[in-house]
C-alpha cells in the first residue's frame, strides 16, 4: 500500500511465532508494503506474510538495513522493520532514532514486543517477580570491562539477573566467567535457570545452581536467569519471592 505517508514501524516480533506477537504487531505487518529485517528473523515470519515483499541483511549490516528503510519510506512505502523480542531491548529502535535525525521527514513508530526475559521467565516459573536487570554478555558493541563491572554491581545489589547472548561459537567461556564473577557475591548454590529457543521448535528449559550453570552448553538462542537471595526452585519451577508472608 503506497501513498504520501512517510513512516516506518519498528516492530518487536517476540520470539517470532505468530501467536506470541502482539495484536498491534500483527496488524502493522499485515498493512506493511515492505518488511525489512535480519535474515533469520524474516524466515521466522511464517506463512501469514509469505506474500509480502521482504528485504534482509546478515549480522553486522544493521546500519545498511536501517538506512534502506528510510530510503523506501521516502518513496511513500509503508515499511516495517522487524526485531526479535522487543525492538527497544537490544534491538534497532535506538539506532533508527539516531539515524532518523538525518531523515526529519520520516515518522517512526515503535511497536513493542515480548522480550526473552519475559517469555523465558514464563517458561521457567516466576523468576523476575521482583527487581531484576538484563545484561548482555556480547562484547561486540560493549567493552568487556564494562560488562564485568555491571555483573558485579547487579550481584552486589541482589538483583535477579537475566543474561542475553551468553556465548557463541566465537565467544567461548563467557557464561562461565560471568557465573564466577557473580558467585563471588552470591555463592555457588544460588538458584538459576535457562531457556533455549523460546517459542520455537526445540524449546528447552532447565533449572540448576549457579555453580552448575557454568557448564550449561549455552548459545545465542539461550537466555539465562540467575536468582537473587530469595529465589528458590519448587517443583522444577524457578520462583522469586515478592515478599508476601505465606
Amino acid at each position: 500500500m503506497c501513498g504520501s505517508e512517510k513512516k516506518i514501524y519498528i516492530v518487536g516480533m517476540g520470539p517470532g511465532r505468530e501467536d506470541m506477537m502482539t495484536g498491534q504487531a500483527l496488524a502493522v505487518l499485515d498493512r506493511a508494503d515492505l518488511i525489512v529485517g535480519y535474515t533469520a528473523y524474516i524466515r521466522l515470519l511464517g506463512d501469514r506474510f509469505a506474500g509480502k515483499e521482504t528485504f534482509s541483511t546478515p549480522m553486522r549490516q544493521e546500519q545498511d538495513r536501517c538506512r534502506y528503510c528510510f530510503a523506501q519510506a521516502r518513496e511513500g512505502r509503508r515499511v516495517a522493520l522487524i526485531c526479535s523480542g522487543d525492538a527497544g531491548v537490544y534491538g534497532l529502535a535506538s539506532l533508527m532514532l539516531e539515524i532518523g535525525e538525518d531523515y526529519p521527514d520520516v515518522e517512526l513508530e515503535i511497536v513493542p514486543g515480548i522480550t526473552a526475559a519475559v517469555s523465558g521467565a514464563a517458561l521457567l516459573g516466576a523468576p523476575i517477580n521482583h527487581d531484576f536487570c538484563v545484561i548482555s554478555l556480547s562484547d561486540q558493541l560493549t567493552d568487556a570491562a564494562v560488562i564485568e563491572r555491571r555483573l558485579r554491581a547487579a550481584a552486589e545489589g541482589d538483583f535477579v539477573i537475566v543474561l542475553y547472548n551468553p556465548q557463541s561459537r566465537t565467544r567461548r567461556g563467557y557464561l562461565k566467567k560471568a557465573c564466577q564473577i557473580i558467585e563471588q557475591t552470591a555463592g555457588p548454590d544460588r538458584a538459576c535457570g535457562w531457556t533455549r529457543c523460546i517459542g520455537r521448535e526445540g524449546t528447552q528449559t532447565g533449572t540448576c545452581t549457579l555453580r552448575e550453570l557454568q557448564d550449561v552448553p549455552a548459545d545465542m538462542f539461550t537466555t539465562v536467569f540467575i536468582g537473587n537471595a530469595s529465589t528458590f526452585i519448587a517443583g522444577g519451577r524457578l520462583v522469586t519471592r515478592r515478599g508476601y508472608h505465606v
